[in-house]
């Protein structure tokens, strides 16, 4: 999670933006890469889900944690298995200027626990619950100090 120095200008937590707490780092991969190597980098880097890019690296795809089980009940060679079959296509994204309330509704409207951040179809962060939690509470002792 990123540090916040100052919070929000005005200090009020309801003004913070997805770009203010949204994790850079983000690593993500083509449609062509297997499967067995994105549970392994989940389960290395002890991450949820992993952001898919075209040629263009535009946001095509997520590959889930979800996705990756439901292949193995599937009885699938998870080395033989594409991101680009098993992903979600089209997945629910979030812009930098978005608020910390937009996307705090998202993820309760939508039972969601990360989405990526993008910018013209580019992905430049990821964005989880707990990002928003945590920043909501440094924001919210920071304002009523």
């Amino acid at each position: 999670m990123p540090a916040i120095d100052t919070p929000t200008k005005s200090g009020d937590p309801r003004s913070l933006t997805v770009g203010e707490i949204m994790e850079r780092q983000v690593v993500t991969c083509p449609q062509d890469t297997d499967a067995f190597t994105l549970a392994k980098i989940l389960s290395e880097r002890r991450i949820g889900s992993i952001p898919v890019v075209g040629d263009d690296q535009a946001l095509v795809g997520l590959v889930s944690e979800y996705d990756l089980l439901d292949a193995i009940l599937d009885g699938r060679d998870l080395r033989k298995v594409p991101a680009g079959e098993i992903m979600t296509r089209e997945p629910v994204a979030v812009t930098p200027d978005q608020t910390l309330e937009e996307v705090a509704k998202l993820f309760r409207d939508r039972y969601l626990t990360r989405v990526p951040v993008v910018r013209d179809r580019q992905v430049m962060g990821i964005v989880a619950r707990s990002d928003v939690l945590a920043a909501a509470a440094r924001a919210s002792v920071y304002w009523l100090e």
